[in-house]
């Protein structure tokens, strides 16, 4: 198992009582240690003569009472510390953890860290103890409380302050920002990686509900500008916005170590953090921070560690960086945008960490790496050519973890791997690796880490695999393995605890292996499409298993009474695409998980209410009849909720309006009817100051037979990317109210009872009515009347540029700690409805068709320059095809058919070389159809219905042939051909004619409808 600290204490006096202290000492092997000040250093201080004052003795001892020595998580046989030296009538400064100052008898350093006690609060006893300078109290629980908004303020000699994996939940007091002594300040909670997907990370620590919460950060470190270390770990900083990073820069001059993973964090790096010349450790894993790395980085003259593992950083990687003689680690994995390339690297390199896998980093990987003797951890990325491992790295000896990524990556697994005898993770994943895994595989007797997922693999499961009896996590996913496997035979591996065999060749027989005393440590279990058909015995005692995949299989009939019973730690839960029929369970699910998916089942009956901690429920596309009454309430804390394509019916329930929570709802496909509540129908006046609290991202209720009125209450949702209510009976006027959204992107109202005109009521007054963001509007087959304004369609701005460091696709993620939902709607395209089950940010279409709009075609949508589909047919539009069409060079769909629409087809559209799809059908137009070899793939059925149009398309000739057809560089030679052709012999014009046309057929439909049909157009062209 791969873990991950914010910072390291030593842990070795934990380790008799718990398993956690492992789990460290992998951390520090793999990760490297984050060091904070250690306040054990003055636990060996010849103690003075002078014994210590009354009063700090009675404060104390007060503070002892406050504590229980029971125990707690990872102290369960209680704590370390007992405090039995802490008497009344004794000399405090003699007792443990306490040391006082040279002559006054007060105390200087209180030392309980790692204690493992508890206590429901901090005592304020403590800020009595005036002249305390360190004061660790780390790794005892304080079960969730706040710590005291007043009294640190009192410790005004404080330098050193340890409050790590404390269990404090809540606002991080004003006064420890007062604190100007401040040398070491750590707040943070101790985190380990649990699981990595490609796209998300599961972490977990002891007290994982307790989050402290700073929104302000200047105010914590505004005056601390003495603070060398700082460590925050998943301290909630994500009020600061983008400006956490220049505060750091202009408030902590000294500073040398900055910790703060998983601190919701996001927005760029400042370079100005680089003026930072003291930094040694950037520690910004787990977060969601953007943008480039600053150059400037580099010049850093002290810097040894930056690690920003998990980020969305993209750009080029400073390849200066590389060039710091200080460097010691550099980790960026899981940024799967940032590029680079590795350079040559000299014998002198003192380069320990190297980890760029999982990144978008190219180019040919240097076998100068074995030059890197210092090296404990290599993570490579090959995603442009193909190449193989430099075998020089088979002599790097000390070599701990290794981990490759990359299509670029081919070939076999080495053979010179196995020379690595130290390796306690190997990874090779989203590769071209192929072939099978060599037996020699079970020399690696270190591995704890075996990752061979998503590449070519295939074949048996060697034997000697079993053999690896350090092994925790074994991934063997998405390859091509064959065979039948036995599950029990992975429970010879007596300390694995994470294990993925979805997606090969090989079927997975379930059976038997329930008893093995290995199964009670699995923790993942994932074997998706693995041809099973019931639940694995094995389940019965994996008690503290907290990921399971058996999605994509075959078991059918009811989930068992005795897994909800055994799921007491399950976090994520996948059942998806199996003939499951009956929950099992009553009708609310087990609270602990966090993220169910029951899609693509058969349950029936009504949808089973998400416990408290539950953040997303997936129940589409099975036979659900009904929703409970009181499922607003319940999902009070839950972000996505689907229950699509069932059977759902009567009313949307007013407690829906409870659900404050919601980011992403979808109730398509279902039988709902009657409208919507009333409490989603207060008037808000459109302000600011709203009665109703949205977070929102994505609405969908379409198909469905829902009545009235939009809810106005949605324009509370601030968030608001996708609003679709497609097919419904909604009866309203267009919703200009809804531009108010500042990032809805998808707008789909088809196929209701709309009325009155799209855009803004009052002529040129577009402000109100400005859809910045907008991608997709699909507004057909209502009853829209009136012209289509010009300059309404000059507001759809992002339809004429597409933004800077964009997503390919709009995706819904609650944190990078989930999986990735995929945004979803249904609109006609190219003459067909489609369902996009992703929508491409590509994709940006307008349809307006089957509704009663009239006047010309606004020829400012020539401006909207990133249109792929265009629908504006059965209509009653009037006046020409604009000639600003032809400049919509991404359009593939246009559709004008059914319409009053005169005149020429422009010449323009003749060069819209993506345009796939064409239907002008119905109209008035007339004259010659352009003749570029583009438009002579269209058929006869995109020109119906135009009696005055003439061309090859339709059979009939024109009276005057033009010569303004368009030339593509692919025809260049065949006309030059020609000409050459007609000065050689000296032909008649007609017969040149003739000749032209059918050479240009004749090249671009050859594969299409063959030689001889060719010069029969050449006959009837004569």
């Amino acid at each position: 198992m791969d873990f991950h600290r914010s910072n390291s204490h030593n842990m070795s006096s934990i380790s008799s009582h718990c398993e956690l202290p492992l789990l460290l000492l992998l951390l520090h092997v793999f990760l490297g240690s984050h060091f904070s000040y250690s306040l054990g250093t003055y636990s060996n201080q010849t103690a003075i003569p002078t014994p210590c004052r009354p009063d700090q003795a009675s404060a104390l001892l007060r503070l002892k009472r406050s504590f229980s020595t029971n125990g707690w998580g990872p102290f369960d046989d209680g704590s370390i510390c007992t405090l039995a030296s802490w008497q009344a009538g004794t000399d405090c400064c003699r007792w443990e953890g306490v040391r006082c100052g040279d002559a006054d008898g007060r105390v200087t350093t209180l030392d309980l860290g790692e204690c493992g006690l508890e206590s429901g609060g901090l005592h304020p006893a403590l800020f009595e103890l005036t002249s305390v300078r360190h004061l660790n109290l780390a790794w005892n629980s304080f079960n969730g409380s706040q710590l005291p908004s007043v009294g640190f303020e009192r410790l005004t000699k404080l330098i050193h302050l340890n409050l790590s994996s404390c269990g404090f939940a809540g606002p991080i007091p004003e006064g420890i920002g007062r604190l100007t002594k401040l040398v070491s300040l750590d707040l943070s909670t101790t985190i380990y990686l649990k699981d990595a997907f490609d796209d998300f990370y599961v972490i977990e620590s002891w007290s994982s509900s307790s989050i402290l919460r700073e929104p302000n950060i200047g105010s914590l470190v505004g005056n601390l500008s003495n603070l060398k270390y700082l460590y925050l770990g998943t301290v909630d900083l994500s009020g600061n916005g983008a400006t956490w990073c220049s505060v750091f820069a202009n408030s902590t001059p000294q500073l040398q170590v900055l910790s703060l993973p998983a601190c919701l964090l996001h927005g760029p790096l400042c370079g100005s953090l680089s003026g930072i010349h003291s930094l040694t450790e950037i520690y910004l894993p787990y977060n969601s921070i953007s943008g480039q790395i600053p150059d400037s980085f580099a010049d850093i003259p002290s810097l040894s560690d930056i690690v920003l593992t998990f980020n969305f950083i993209h750009g080029w990687f400073p390849p200066k960086i590389f060039q710091n003689r200080n460097i010691t680690t550099i980790d960026v994995r899981y940024n799967f945008e940032l590029s680079g390339s590795l350079p040559n690297f000299s014998s002198d390199s003192i380069l320990m960490n190297l980890l760029v896998s999982n990144t978008n980093f190219s180019g040919p990987i240097p076998s100068t790496i074995g030059n890197i003797k210092s090296l404990n951890r290599l993570g490579l990325a090959a995603t442009d050519f193909s190449q193989g491992l430099p075998s020089s790295i088979g002599e790097l000896k000390s070599l701990r973890s290794l981990e490759v990524t990359g299509a670029g990556m081919v070939g076999e697994i080495p053979s010179w791997i196995t020379n690595l005898t130290s390796l306690a993770l190997l990874e090779f994943s989203n590769c071209g690796l192929s072939g099978e895994i060599p037996s020699s595989i079970g020399n690696l007797k270190n591995l704890t880490i075996l990752k061979l997922y998503k590449c070519n693999f295939s074949g048996t499961l060697p034997l000697q695999l079993f053999n690896l009896n350090h092994l925790r996590v074994l991934y063997l996913d998405s390859n091509n393995f064959l065979g039948k496997v036995e599950l029990s035979s992975f429970w010879k591996l007596p300390r694995l605890s994470s294990l993925n065999l979805s997606n090969n060749k090989f079927s997975v027989v379930v059976e038997g292996g329930d008893n093995s005393s290995s199964v009670n440590w699995m923790e993942s279990l994932r074997l998706a499409s693995c041809n099973i058909s019931k639940f694995p015995d094995a389940l019965r005692n994996m008690y503290r298993v907290s990921i399971l995949d058996l999605s994509h299989n075959q078991i059918h009939g009811s989930i068992p009474q005795w897994t909800w019973e055994t799921w007491n730690h399950m976090s994520i839960l996948d059942l998806s695409y199996n003939k499951l029929s009956n929950i099992g369970h009553g009708s609310i699910l087990p609270g602990d998980i966090s993220f169910i998916n029951l899609s693509y089942n058969l349950f029936e009956g009504p949808i089973p209410i998400p416990g408290p901690n539950t953040r997303a429920l997936d129940c589409s596309n099975n036979r659900f009849s009904s929703i409970p009454l009181n499922i607003g309430s319940q999902l009070s804390s839950i972000a996505y909720f689907k229950a699509s394509r069932n059977s759902l019916s009567g009313k949307i329930l007013p407690s829906i309006c409870d659900a404050s929570g919601l980011q992403l709802l979808d109730l398509s496909h279902n039988n709902l009817s009657g409208s919507f509540p009333s409490c989603l129908m207060e008037d808000t006046n459109f302000t600011s100051n709203l009665k109703v609290s949205c977070a929102l991202q994505a609405l969908d209720l379409s198909y469905n037979q829902i009545e009235g009125q939009l809810p106005r209450c949605l324009v509370s949702c601030r968030d608001l990317e996708v609003l679709d209510v497609a097919n419904n009976f909604l009866n309203d006027t267009f919703p200009c109210w809804v531009s108010m959204l500042p990032k809805l992107q998808v707008l789909v109202l088809k196929s209701n009872k709309f009325v009155g005109k799209v855009g803004p009521s009052i002529l040129g007054d577009e402000d109100s009515c400005e859809f910045m963001n907008l991608r997709i509007i699909d507004l057909a087959s209502n009853s829209f009347t009136g012209t289509l304004q010009n300059e309404w369609f000059r507001t759809l701005k992002s339809m004429m540029a597409k933004p800077s460091n964009d997503a390919s696709s709009m995706e819904f993620q609650l944190d990078r700690k989930g999986p990735t939902y995929q945004f979803t709607t249904a609109i006609g395209y190219k003459g067909n409805e489609f369902t996009f089950t992703k929508i491409l940010k590509t994709l940006v279409v307008i349809d307006v068709s089957d509704n009663a709009f009239d006047g010309p075609i606004p020829s400012s949508i020539g401006d909207l320059v990133l249109l792929s589909g265009i629908n504006m047919s059965h209509n009653a539009l009037g006046g020409q095809i604009p000639s600003q069409f032809g400049a919509l060079d991404q359009l593939e769909s246009l559709d004008l058919s059914s319409n009053n629409i005169s005149g020429k087809i422009p010449q323009e559209l003749a060069s819209l070389n993506f345009l796939s799809m064409l239907n002008l059908s119905y109209n008035d137009l007339e004259g010659r159809i352009p003749e570029s070899p583009h438009f002579l793939t269209f058929s006869n059925l995109s020109f119906l219905g135009n009696i005055g149009l003439c061309g090859f398309q339709v059979s009939k000739e024109c009276n005057k042939v033009s010569p303004n057809t368009v030339q593509h560089h692919s025809e260049k030679k065949s006309v030059d051909i020609i000409l050459f052709l007609l000065v050689g012999v000296g032909v008649g014009v007609g017969f040149a004619i003739a000749i032209v046309v059918t050479w240009g057929v004749r090249v671009r439909r050859r594969s299409e409808e063959g030689t001889f049909l060719c010069w029969k157009k050449l006959f009837f062209f004569m």
